[in-house]
């Protein structure tokens, strides 16, 4: 079962994303991403690391403490 913080962080890449007009496919284009991992992520079933973090950041324009907030 995926842990809660697993959940929130994916619930938080959604609204950003919704916010910026992205799709899936095209977050995972900015991000150098498979739109499948960009699902995961969502879904909160990805332990997502550091680095792609920072990727999905920089695709969507943020800095990386927003991700976390």
């Amino acid at each position: 079962m995926p842990s809660n913080i697993l959940k929130l962080f994916g619930k938080q890449i959604r609204a950003i994303r919704k916010k910026r007009g992205f799709s899936q496919e095209e977050l995972a284009f900015r991000s150098s991403l498979h739109r499948t991992y960009i699902s995961d992520i969502e879904r909160g079933s990805r332990n997502v690391s550091l680095l792609n973090i920072e990727k999905l950041a920089k695709a969507l324009k943020v800095k990386m403490r927003e991700l976390l907030d």
